[in-house]
């Protein structure tokens, strides 16, 4: 039952009008958008996960496994030959990318210049 005399069950309340003494509550709570430092802590998250896998990976292949290259010959572990062939693609990966940006860069400004030319 309502203490509301003159409502029925069934019936809505009547809205209420705005009280300026309420104006320092919050209003409804928008959306979280997300942002750049969400994004770095999501790809901390996933980095210490890949990391872990790792780790586990190298732990479990340790045996001692060898290699030749161009004339060289060692012996390493076979997790850690694996992870130094990562790391070794990762880092052809980004000189590779890193002069790629360099050309376009050089292409961008040379086009920047044409255009100022004119």
């Amino acid at each position: 039952m309502s203490n509301e005399p003159g409502l029925s069950q069934g019936e809505p309340l009547p809205p209420v009008a705005a009280d300026p003494g309420n104006a320092h509550l919050p209003g409804p709570a928008s959306e979280v958008k997300f942002t750049r430092a969400a994004a770095l802590w999501t790809s901390l998250i996933i980095g210490f996960l890949i990391l872990i896998v790792l780790m586990v990976f190298i732990t479990q292949n340790t045996a001692s496994t060898p290699f030749t290259f161009l004339g060289w010959h060692w012996d390493l572990p076979l997790g850690v030959a694996i992870l130094l062939a990562a790391v070794c693609g990762g880092l052809i990966t980004a000189l590779v990318s890193a002069a790629r940006m360099f050309q376009l860069r050089r292409a961008a400004k040379k086009n920047l210049e044409a255009a100022r030319g004119r």
